[in-house]
């Protein structure tokens, strides 16, 4: 147990440095998210939609390579989920001791314009099958009990205000500077699970653990350049 406890607080203060190094990675100077749109072969580009969905995943890739290079510095492979409603996202397994293991989800949520004290929460996991039986293998990468620890790199951002025109509007590379990205003013923390876990649920009428939203919580205990650890 002692050593288990050990593990994760060099895991956990590992990652807390990580996402120190992650809001000049994808922000511009002026705060905007230095993806602007993808290209074609014709070097015409086409702005991001503002659906969710679409920016969790553009995300996910963007910050891939340094999630790769983060854990081969610090001594990790990475097992990917083998399916797309596997949990989890990223296993980080210990290069000399397969026997540690780390379960990592990328979460993004965004800001509620007309609430700022809030953001618009997290879907943390699910609490079906593998969550209440912790030997299971069902739609999970390794058994739950097999991971020392259960994290979420949570990212937090602004919606701009861009219309439904935009979307259908076409760059060049001579114009790519004035697209206006489609989110901006990232803020990114790492924690356990649990800290931030609410009693509803996080989507829909599936068995999935939803965040607490209220953002205030969130800033003192994990965002930012004060990364305080609750007790």
């Amino acid at each position: 147990m002692q050593k288990k406890r050990q593990e994760n607080k060099r895991f956990l203060d590992l990652l807390h440095e990580f996402v120190q190094e992650l809001n000049t990675y994808v922000s511009t100077d002026d705060g905007q998210w230095t993806i602007k749109g993808f290209i074609d072969t014709y070097k015409t580009i086409y702005t991001i939609s503002s659906d969710t969905k679409v920016i969790s995943k553009i995300l996910e890739i963007h910050l891939f390579p340094k999630i790769i290079e983060f854990a081969a510095q610090r001594g990790y492979h990475i097992v990917l989920a083998e399916h797309q409603n596997y949990y989890p996202d990223f296993s980080f397994v210990h290069a000399r001791d397969e026997r540690i293991k780390f379960a990592v989800d990328l979460k993004t949520t965004y800001r509620l314009p007309k609430r700022p004290d809030f953001c618009n929460g997290f879907t943390l996991g699910s609490h079906g099958e593998y969550f209440k039986n912790r030997t299971s293998q069902k739609n999970i990468q390794f058994p739950y009990s097999d991971y020392l620890g259960h994290y979420c790199l949570g990212i937090i951002y602004t919606r701009t205000n861009s219309s439904h025109d935009d979307e259908r509007t076409t760059y060049t590379l001579n114009t790519l500077h004035s697209i206006t990205s489609v989110i901006r003013d990232f803020q990114f923390f790492a924690v356990e699970k649990w800290r931030i876990a609410s009693d509803k649920g996080g989507s829909g009428n599936t068995a999935n653990i939803g965040s607490i939203a209220y953002m205030s919580l969130l800033r003192k205990g994990f965002i930012g350049k004060n990364l305080v650890k609750y007790s």
